[in-house]
């Protein structure tokens, strides 16, 4: 994969995503380094067909679709709930669990059903989150970044916050999940926070 050598990021930038929750917890991320962020979705750019087999070739595909189309960098985010006891599932088809058109507490109770049917008391169970950041320059130029966070479990769902699944996930060193936390205290545990400032320390410092 190209790298983006000693570039920066600055003005202008496309978040590929049609997720307005992801804009807009990327946008937070963002806006303090003076990026001007607009989505995909915004540009009505279609969504690219995503055949990857991980986190990091998915978000390739989205990436470079967005800056081939826009002339512009782009940012995309691949994301995933991805439980121990159910061997990574959902993984890189987190969102496909949620349906079309997306319903997260369907996909939530898949969770939850699908422990059940192993033979798993849900609430407890390890799991983690993966972010897998990919930066495209409209010259082919990429840079990938990752973040997990790992924690447990938490059924029924809790919280009105954030988005996702979310409300099933607690952070390690935490009571409350995502769902419940403020968007400044998930910070400190977000998978994506910690994929968004190692793309700020290697594109924006």
């Amino acid at each position: 994969m190209p790298g983006a050598g000693t570039r920066r990021l600055e003005g202008r930038v496309v978040i590929a995503t049609h997720n307005a929750g992801k804009l807009k917890e990327m946008n937070d991320l963002l806006a303090p380094y003076g990026i001007e962020a607009v989505s995909a979705g915004m540009l009505g750019l279609p969504e690219p067909v995503e055949n990857g087999t991980m986190f990091s070739e998915n978000a390739g595909i989205k990436a470079r679709a967005a800056a081939t189309a826009t002339g512009l960098p782009a940012i995309s985010d691949d994301s995933g709930l991805c439980v121990d006891a159910l061997d990574g599932a959902p993984g890189i088809f987190t969102a496909d669990w949620a349906g079309t058109p997306r319903d997260y507490y369907a996909g939530m109770e898949r969770v939850r059903t699908e422990l059940t049917r192993r033979g798993h008391e849900p609430t407890g169970e390890k799991a983690h989150f993966v972010s897998c950041i990919v930066v495209a320059f409209p010259d082919g130029a990429e840079q990938v970044f990752e973040g997990r966070a790992h924690g447990t479990l938490a059924f029924p769902p809790r919280g009105e916050h954030g988005f996702g699944y979310d409300p099933i996930f607690v952070p390690a060193g935490e009571t409350r999940t995502f769902g419940e936390l403020l968007p400044a205290e998930k910070k400190t545990y977000s998978h994506r926070s910690q994929a968004v400032a190692r793309m700020i320390k290697a594109l924006l410092t």
